[in-house]
C-alpha cells in the first residue's frame, strides 16, 4: 500500500524569512562590534590615565622625599621644560624614567623606587619596557604605543605653562602644580584631538 504524499504538511522557511533573519543578524553583530570597539577604547584609555598618574606621583614623592625635582642626567634646565617635555622613548625622558625607578644614584642616591607602572606586553603597547637584562629603562608607553610627555616646574613657581600638541589650538596653564604628565591618546600623532588627550590635570 502506497501511503500519499500530502504537500501541505511540509514545513520550511521562505526565502524572505531566511533575508530577514540575517539582515537581524548582520545589525546585531554590528551593534555588538561597535560596542565592543567602544569598551576597548574605554580601557585603553583609563590604563593610559593610571600610567600618567602613576608617573606624576612618582615625582610628587621623589620631591618629597629629596626636595628637589628629578632630572635626567644632563641636568635640569633652569626654567620649565614646557618648550620640550621629556618624551618616554628616549634620551632625556628615559633617563628620567630611570631616576623615578631607582636605577640612578646621583639624584636617587638612596635608590628609592617610585615609579610602579606596569611592564608592557609585547610590542611595546602599555607600560613600561626594560632592556633584556632588566636593569635599565628602555621607554613607556600608552596603549596605543605612544610616548607619554613630562612638563616639570624647574622655575619652582608653582606654574605650568605648555601647549600638548601643535595638531589642536591649546594652551595649557597650570597652578599650582609641579608635574604635568599627558598622552596624545591616540595611535597617530598627527590625528590627536584635544578630546583625545589623557592628561593629569
Amino acid at each position: 500500500m502506497k501511503i500519499p504524499f500530502n504537500k501541505q504538511n511540509q514545513s520550511g522557511f521562505t526565502l524572505v524569512e531566511l533575508l530577514v533573519v540575517v539582515v537581524i543578524i548582520a545589525i546585531l553583530s554590528t551593534i555588538g562590534f561597535s560596542v565592543g570597539i567602544g569598551a576597548l577604547e574605554k580601557a585603553k584609555r583609563v590604563t593610559a590615565q593610571a600610567a600618567a598618574t602613576n608617573v606624576a606621583n612618582a615625582v610628587e614623592q621623589f620631591y618629597s622625599e629629596y626636595n628637589l625635582l628629578p632630572a635626567p642626567s644632563s641636568g635640569a634646565p633652569d626654567t620649565d621644560n614646557g618648550a620640550s617635555p621629556y618624551i618616554t622613548d628616549s634620551g632625556a625622558g628615559v633617563q628620567l624614567l630611570e631616576v623615578l625607578s631607582g636605577y640612578e644614584d646621583e639624584q636617587n642616591e638612596r635608590k628609592l623606587r617610585f615609579l610602579g607602572v606596569k611592564e608592557a606586553d609585547k610590542g611595546n603597547r602599555g607600560g613600561i619596557v626594560y632592556n633584556d637584562a632588566g636593569d635599565a629603562v628602555v621607554g613607556l608607553f600608552d596603549p596605543w604605543g605612544q610616548s607619554y610627555y613630562i612638563v616639570l616646574d624647574y622655575d619652582y613657581d608653582g606654574r605650568l605653562e605648555f601647549t600638548p600638541s601643535a595638531a589642536y589650538d591649546y594652551d595649557a596653564k597650570l597652578n599650582n602644580k609641579r608635574v604635568a604628565v599627558y598622552s596624545l591618546g591616540t595611535d597617530l600623532p598627527s590625528d590627536a584631538k584635544r578630546k583625545d588627550l589623557v592628561k593629569t590635570w
